[in-house]
């Protein structure tokens, strides 16, 4: 699998990580707007593939993009701090994008669009608009980290594997996210029955701290590090293997959604069954009341903001 990576910084960076330490790439560009940048980081990831198995890794410019199956863009500007959300970083991330995707199609007009750069959700409906490609080719990467977080505090509460966790949160990548505990499950059970089952009961109070562990993570990241990079760069490699390997996945990947009524004409993370060409069927959730309407009003926060584009 080839895979180009246009945004060389944190999360570019260690996305190339872990797509080579995952063994998911064949061959893996990078470019960025300082090309010393990229070059350093070609090369740092090159000297880890004998540990791993051998990987072309260069960097260049995006006439080497030719024939990538995908193309992760975590270019743009990087959210300042816990007092800017990530809907602020509409107007300073939509203008690099109008020059970086015509570039990347012009060399690889076949590939599929992978979208980090935040506010991912909007940044995946501008991606959509400027490309012209089908939605199912053009993904963001949604809410597959607060999702990942989501299952990973549900399994340490609980003393289980998180793989064992079945849980979603959905919505907005962002501040009006929903986590959806109606249908969150370990194994066969309901978490609170299994909780019930281990003597630790999930409480109101549980679920709010939970909740805040979730929503409210990357702020309490950027403030002690700067940023965030290593659980979306594991998430760019997952998102990847299910394309390579056409799993038909069910990841919660964000997308322009035309069908799902309450939540069309926004880009949103739902259930999404993941393959090679891209998001092959988007599932309709079946929450509870209270989850549904919290998961409109992300969608119409999107639309506003959306809206703005136009």
């Amino acid at each position: 699998m080839k895979v180009g990576i246009v945004g060389c910084g944190f999360v570019g960076s260690s996305a190339a990580y872990a797509l080579v330490l995952g063994r998911v790439v064949n061959e893996l560009v990078l470019i960025d707007i300082n090309q010393k940048l990229a070059q350093a980081h070609a090369e740092d990831i090159m000297h880890a593939t004998p540990f791993v198995k051998p990987i072309h890794v260069t960097a260049g410019d995006y006439s080497q993009l030719k024939d990538a199956d995908m193309v992760v863009l975590s270019c743009g500007v990087a959210q300042r701090d816990k007092e800017e959300t990530r809907l602020q970083l509409l107007g300073r991330n939509v203008q690099v994008f109008k020059k970086v995707v015509p570039e990347v199609l012009k060399y690889a007009p076949k590939t599929i669009l992978l979208i980090v750069s935040n506010p991912v959700d909007i940044m995946t409906e501008v991606v959509t608009r400027l490309s012209g490609l089908p939605s199912s080719r053009v993904i963001g990467s949604g809410t597959i980290l607060d999702t990942a977080r989501f299952r990973a505090l549900l399994a340490n509460y609980l003393g289980v594997s998180s793989r064992s966790v079945h849980a979603y949160v959905l919505g907005e990548h962002g501040d009006s996210e929903v986590l959806i505990w109606s249908s969150a499950k370990v194994s066969v059970l309901s978490i609170f029955d299994f909780a019930e089952q281990k003597g630790c009961e999930i409480t109101d109070d549980i679920k709010a701290r939970i909740d805040d562990e979730v929503r409210f993570a990357a702020y309490r990241i950027i403030e002690g590090k700067g940023s965030t990079y290593y659980g979306i760069g594991a998430g760019v490699a997952r998102i990847a293997l299910a394309i390579r390997e056409d799993e038909h996945s069910v990841l919660t990947v964000s997308s322009f959604n035309k069908d799902i009524e309450d939540l069309k004409g926004v880009s949103l993370s739902l259930p999404r069954v993941v393959g090679e060409e891209g998001v092959i069927e988007t599932l309709n959730p079946i929450p509870s009341k209270e989850e549904r309407e919290a998961l409109i009003k992300s969608a119409e926060t999107l639309k506003e903001a959306a809206n703005q584009l136009v």
